[in-house]
């Protein structure tokens, strides 16, 4: 009977053990590591409760911050988003990048294509070798059909990912918008020979009105000449 006491002791012993070891750990975990580990298992609802209590609890936590902003995102929470990734922005120092990138890339879902490019900017200003900033800013100035500003971020995209999956589409629609500015070239040429053609045909014809009006000028006043004077009467007039 002692022995099966001791039995059951120890069998409960093992499984407190058990439980701290299977629970123990995660309780034991701080906010921003649970919902870290949550947020990279691609549970971001799950996160939320955690990442929210992390930005509370270690307010200069900027991944703390990130995280959560992308949770956010994620869960289609835009201005919740925009709300945590500006509060974060002043203090993101080696993350500025990174944040003011997120920030366009929230933007850009809700439309406001201009200042997502604002953000895409600032991303490149802190980071000038950010590929990702330069072409989601292409993308951007491709929308709102800044096309020859957009070719340029799409190049500098290029320059930095030569090796990118996505550089054959990248490369066709490079084509298609320089084949664009080529035959926009060449109407313009076209249009700028008609005006210039039209403008000299209307040029010579005011010459010609011009000529033929001075001419006719010129032919009036050598009919009129002395007109001006009163004819005398040299003989003599006799009255009958």
């Amino acid at each position: 009977m002692e022995e099966l006491r001791m039995f059951s002791g120890k069998k409960a012993f093992l499984a407190l053990v058990f439980l701290y070891m299977s629970f123990g750990g995660v309780y034991g975990q701080s906010s921003f590591t649970q919902g870290e580990e949550q947020f990279l298992r691609n549970k971001p609802q799950d996160a939320l409760v955690f990442l929210e209590a992390a930005v509370a609890e270690t307010p200069e936590n900027t991944r703390a911050f990130l995280y959560l902003g992308l949770a956010y995102q994620q869960l289609n929470r835009l201005d919740e988003a925009i709300i945590i990734f500006r509060r974060v922005l002043p203090q993101a120092d080696t993350d500025t990048a990174l944040i003011a990138y997120n920030l366009g890339n929230v933007y850009y879902a809700k439309g406001n294509i201009s200042v997502a490019e604002d953000f895409y900017t600032q991303a490149l200003e802190a980071n000038p070798g950010y590929a990702s900033a330069y072409l989601n800013r292409a993308n951007a100035k491709l929308t709102r059909q800044a096309l020859q500003d957009a070719v340029y971020d799409y190049e500098a995209y290029l320059n930095l990912e030569p090796g990118s999956a996505k550089r054959s589409r990248i490369e066709q629609l490079l084509s298609a918008i320089r084949s664009d500015f080529a035959a926009a070239e060449r109407q313009r040429i076209i249009e700028e020979a008609k005006a210039a053609a039209e403008a000299e045909r209307k040029k010579r014809i005011l010459d010609e009105v011009t000529a033929s009006l001075q001419s006719a000028a010129e032919d009036t006043k050598g009919l009129s000449s002395g007109s001006e004077d009163v004819l005398g009467y040299e003989g003599e007039f006799e009255l009958e």
